[in-house]
C-alpha cells in the first residue's frame, strides 16, 4: 500500500513537472517562432527604381523589428512577373516576401503569357504607399481646369496629343480610362519612359501627360507646364491646390502604389505580425518624410483591404485594356 502510495506521488509529480514545462515552454516556442533566419523581400524591378527604394527603406526598418536581416532581391523582367513568379512558388512560412505595385496587376490582361493568377498565388499583407500622377498640359494648350479640358477635348475629338511611358503603362491606361469615362479621345503617344515624354511635353511636341509627382513637382513650380489635376481619387496632401479629376469625373482614380504580399497559404499569424509591424513603421515621421520625398504618401490597409484592392484593379484594368484594344505581346 505504502509502495502503490509513493508509486502515485512520483506520477503526480511528474505530470505537474509536465504542465509546468508546457505552460512555461508554449510563449517562449511561439515567440521564437517566427523569423528565426533572414527574411527576403523580392522586387520586380531593377535596383534604384522606387519599388526598389521602397524595399530598402522598409527592409531596413524592418529588420530591427523583427530582430532578423530582411534582404531585398531584385528580379527584374517582364514588367515585374519573373518576381511575383518565384515569390509565389516559395514555401509559405514568411521568409519570401514580395513588394507588389499597381502596375504588375495589369499584367494578367496585357501579357498572354503570364503563367499565375496573380489573386490565387498570394497572400495579402497590407498596401503601404499611394502616389498620384498629375496631369500635365503646355501652356499653349487653352484650358485651365478638367472640365475645359474635357470640353476642348470633346470639340477636337483625336487632336489633342498625351505621352505616356510606353504601352500599356499604367499612364497608358489611365490614359484611356479618362477617354472611356470622360467621353473624348485623347491620342495616346507612348515613349520609352516617362522623362521623354516630359521633355516632349517641355518642347511642346505633345499637349499633355501624365507624370509623377517628383518629375513634375519643379516645373509646375517654374511655369513652364500647368498641371490641371492629381489622379488620386482625393487631393494630394503634398499638392492640395491641384484639384483631383474625380472632382470632375467622379469616380475616377489612377494611382501608382506598392504593397506587400507573401505566397498562397501564408498563416495568419505571420500575416498579422507583419502587418503589425509594416503599420508601425509607416506611421513615423521618418517614414512620412522619406516617402514625401517622392511625392507619396504611406497608405497602410488592412490584409483584407488590400485583397479588395488587388481584386478590383484586376477587373477594373481588364476591362480598360478589352475595351481599348490594349496589345503589348
Amino acid at each position: 500500500m505504502r509502495g502503490q502510495r509513493i508509486r502515485f506521488a512520483a506520477c503526480l509529480q511528474a505530470l505537474a513537472a509536465m504542465l509546468a514545462f508546457g505552460v512555461l515552454a508554449a510563449p517562449l516556442h511561439a515567440e521564437d517562432a517566427y523569423p528565426s533566419r533572414p527574411v527576403r523581400i523580392l522586387v520586380g524591378f531593377q535596383a534604384g527604381g522606387g519599388s526598389d527604394l521602397l524595399a530598402r527603406f522598409l527592409a531596413s526598418k524592418l529588420g530591427e523589428r523583427l530582430g532578423q536581416a530582411v534582404i531585398v532581391e531584385n528580379r527584374p523582367g517582364a514588367g515585374g512577373t519573373i518576381a511575383l513568379d518565384v515569390g509565389s512558388h516559395a514555401a509559405p512560412d514568411g521568409y519570401t516576401l514580395m513588394m507588389v505595385s499597381g502596375s504588375q496587376l495589369t499584367n494578367a490582361s496585357l501579357f498572354t503569357k503570364v503563367k499565375y493568377d496573380v489573386e490565387q498565388v498570394l497572400t495579402p499583407i497590407g498596401q503601404l504607399t499611394s502616389e498620384p500622377y498629375i496631369l500635365l498640359v503646355k501652356p499653349a494648350v487653352p484650358a485651365h481646369t478638367m472640365a475645359e479640358l474635357i470640353a476642348l477635348a470633346k470639340s477636337k475629338p483625336k487632336v489633342l496629343t498625351c505621352g505616356s511611358s510606353g504601352t500599356g503603362s499604367f499612364a497608358h491606361l489611365g490614359i484611356e480610362l479618362l477617354n472611356s469615362m470622360a467621353g473624348i479621345q485623347l491620342v495616346h503617344v507612348p515613349y520609352k519612359g516617362s522623362g521623354q515624354a516630359l521633355i516632349d511635353l517641355l518642347g511642346g511636341q505633345i499637349d499633355l501627360t501624365y507624370a509623377s509627382a517628383i518629375s513634375a513637382a519643379p516645373h509646375i513650380k517654374n511655369g513652364t507646364v500647368r498641371a490641371l489635376a492629381v489622379t488620386t481619387l482625393k487631393r494630394s496632401p503634398q499638392f492640395p491646390d491641384i484639384p483631383a479629376i474625380s472632382e470632375t469625373v467622379p469616380g475616377y482614380e489612377v494611382s501608382s502604389w506598392y504593397g506587400l504580399a507573401g505566397p498562397k497559404d501564408l498563416p495568419p499569424a505571420i500575416v498579422e505580425r507583419l502587418h503589425r509591424e509594416i503599420a508601425a513603421i509607416f506611421a513615423t515621421p521618418e517614414a512620412v518624410a522619406t516617402l514625401a520625398k517622392d511625392g507619396a504618401q504611406p497608405a497602410v490597409s488592412t490584409p483584407e483591404e488590400f485583397h479588395t484592392r488587388i481584386h478590383d484593379e484586376i477587373e477594373r484594368w481588364r476591362n480598360v485594356v478589352a475595351t481599348a484594344g490594349i496589345k503589348v505581346d
